[in-house]
Order: structure tokens, then C-alpha cells, then sequence
């Protein structure tokens, strides 16, 4: 297929200040680069909240909804909250901010996983919060959990009964194999938009050769009933998002999975991101897709029908 679809993950809850000072962290600095990364071509804006005093990753309703409604305002974009938070945060709390705003779309994990921080820790000597260091290195102990209950929960009070469409996170095969599940128990229904995610510490490694297996498995377990798109952490973003495009799948950047624009080079804004793909994806003879076109083929259900 010739068109493709540019998502932006603007903040995330991996990255601390102290690792760039260009991470946005306040509802004017999140707004800012949304709009930045929609106007350079960015079709849907995946979005996380952070203590604006802190920078801390947060679940919290209100500092959601100090940035949605003027992301809306400002743009078509399609806004895409994520269920997974923080491996730290409960259920409760991270499905308290999109059962509140109702979004066209949600992000949801596909099981449970170590998601391993830590080795990030030895690369920083100057921390800006107190919180920033045990966060990361105490990662060495820590799982994100949603289990199949969980994940029928998300799939039911957001999906069900909100109308939202699912980013399918996918870190590993088996996370192909858990949404096959829940398509034939009826709690999700095609076309399945289907990001699979490499890089991370307790997911599937950033090779090539594992993007093209998670293909393979998604084409048999899924057919034609399924779009594809590839998040890839730090240095890997550009290389393995590229391969994407090139195989017909759509794209993920942001500084939710890398902090760089270049090797060395911290990225200033999200926008930087989004045109240096848009780019490669052009000189691929993809075309770019509008927030409308992305409705059309998400199946969304229109931003006027959320509670931003």
C-alpha cells in the first residue's frame, strides 16, 4: 500500500529530565510539541502525562486535561492515550485518565514483561530530581503487568463502552498469539492496528531479522485484516522504522523512544523527528496520510464523539 501513517510519541514514562532537556514534561511544553509534530505531518499523537513540577510520569486526570483540550483545539490530529502508564502505576490509575477524555484511541500492552530501565542509569552523572535514579535502576525488579483480566477490562471499558480503537502494542510473538485470543472471543475486531515494538530490555530484540518473523506470524495469524506499524528504541528508531516502510508498514518516532535526531545529537523537538521520516518515507514513494484519512482507515470514531 502507497499510504502511510506517521504516529508521534511525544512524552512516554521511559525517559527522565536528566536525560535531555528537551523532554516536555509541562502541559504548555506537551501541547507545544504536539502541535509541532501534527503540523509536520504526524496523523496521530500518542500521548502520556507528566508532573509538570517533577517530570515524573503520572496518571493523574487533571494534568491529562491540562494539555488535551488545547491539543484539540489546535489540531485534527488523532489523540491516543496510553492504558500502560508506567509499570509502577496500578490499573486503576491508568485507566483513570482515558475512561475521563474517551478518546478515538488508546494504546494497550499485550501481556505482561519485564521492562527493564536500569542500564540507563549509568549513563547519566547529573540527576535534576531525586525521583530519577531509584526509578531507573530499581527497574531491575520490576514487571508491567496485563494479564489476559486486565487486558479484557481495557478491551471492555475502552473499547466496548467508550468506542475506542486500539494501538496494539506487540513486544514479542506471543503478544501476536494473546490478540489472535481476543479477536476470536469477539472483544476486538479488525482492521487491527498492530505497532510492534523493539528494543526494549524484556521484549523482542532490535534485529531485522525479528521484524520480519513478527510479519510473518502477524500474516498468519491475521491476513489481510491488519495494518502494521514499528516503534524501535534509541539508536534503532530510524534503521528499523525505515525497514517498516520499505515492507509496506507505517511508522512510530517521538521522543517517547528516542531522545536523538542524529547519532550524538539530542532531538529538540518531536517535530524534528517527524520530518526526518516523513522524508524517508517520501523518498520511499509512500504518502503521507492526514488525521481524516487516518480516521478512515483506523475506523475511528470521530474526534467529536470524545470527552476532550
Amino acid at each position: 500500500m502507497s499510504k502511510i501513517l506517521i504516529t508521534c510519541a511525544i512524552t512516554g514514562s521511559i525517559h527522565t529530565p536528566s536525560m535531555s532537556p528537551y523532554l516536555p514534561v509541562t502541559a504548555d511544553e506537551i501541547t507545544e510539541h504536539a502541535l509541532g509534530a501534527a503540523e509536520a505531518g504526524a496523523a496521530i499523537l500518542h500521548l502520556h502525562a507528566r508532573d509538570p513540577a517533577t517530570g515524573q510520569p503520572s496518571a493523574a486526570p487533571e494534568h491529562f486535561m491540562a494539555f488535551l483540550p488545547r491539543i484539540k483545539q489546535a489540531s485534527d490530529a488523532v489523540l491516543n492515550i496510553s492504558t500502560g502508564g508506567s509499570a509502577v502505576m496500578t490499573l486503576d490509575d491508568r485507566l483513570a485518565a482515558p475512561k475521563r477524555a474517551e478518546p478515538e484511541m488508546c494504546s494497550l500492552n499485550m501481556g505482561t514483561m519485564n521492562f527493564a530501565l536500569y542500564p540507563a542509569a549509568e549513563r547519566i552523572t547529573e540527576w535534576k530530581h531525586d525521583w530519577e535514579k531509584p526509578f531507573l535502576e530499581n527497574s531491575d525488579d520490576l514487571v508491567f503487568k496485563n494479564t489476559p483480566r486486565d487486558m479484557t477490562r481495557i478491551l471492555t471499558e475502552m473499547g466496548v463502552e467508550r468506542g475506542a480503537r486500539f494501538e496494539f502494542e506487540c513486544y514479542d510473538v506471543s503478544h501476536l498469539y494473546m490478540l489472535r485470543h481476543f479477536a476470536d472471543r469477539g472483544l476486538v475486531k479488525p482492521p487491527f492496528f498492530i505497532q510492534f515494538v523493539f528494543g526494549v530490555l524484556g521484549g523482542i530484540g532490535p534485529d531485522p531479522e525479528n521484524l520480519m518473523h513478527m510479519k510473518l506470524i502477524a500474516d498468519k495469524l491475521f491476513g489481510d485484516n491488519y495494518m502494521f506499524s514499528v516503534l524501535a528504541a534509541g539508536r534503532h528508531q530510524t534503521p528499523l522504522v525505515t525497514m517498516s516502510a520499505a515492507m509496506g508498514g507505517h511508522v512510530r518516532v517521538g521522543l517517547e523512544d528516542s531522545l536523538m535526531i542524529a547519532r550524538g545529537q539530542l532531538a529538540k523537538t518531536n517535530a524534528e523527528q517527524v520530518v526526518k521520516i516523513r522524508r524517508i518515507v517520501e523518498d520511499l514513494g509512500r504518502e503521507v496520510v492526514d488525521a481524516t484519512e487516518a480516521r478512515a482507515m483506523l475506523g475511528l470514531k470521530g474526534a467529536d464523539r470524545t470527552a476532550i
